[in-house]
């Protein structure tokens, strides 16, 4: 597995930049309502600059199709693209021979 250094840990309060984002994805229907707490996880996630967001959830998030529509908001936002990733896009396997 490849390690992954944090250097600062902190915390980040959402906003009402990250919660206008995050309806702005409900809005133009990227997810339904109901995926409120991952628009806004997303959103976060954008607002502060990360390089990647990665999650297990594949329904809302880890999606092709959601990402480019998460992505396409962001950039008329001005914004730039959010990399969304499993955790099995970080594993690397030694071959033992």
């Amino acid at each position: 597995m490849r390690n992954i250094k944090v250097e600062n840990t902190e915390f980040i309060e959402t906003t009402e930049e990250a919660v206008e984002l995050a309806t702005q994805y409900i809005l133009e229907k990227v997810v339904g309502q109901t995926s409120f707490p991952d628009c806004l996880h997303i959103a976060l996630a954008t607002i502060n600059r990360a390089d990647y967001l990665v999650s297990w959830n594949f329904k809302h998030i880890v999606n092709v199709q959601r990402i480019r529509g998460f992505n396409a908001i962001n950039i008329k936002n001005g914004y730039k693209q959010l990399e969304i990733p499993s955790p099995r896009d970080f594993m690397t396997y030694e071959d033992n021979n």
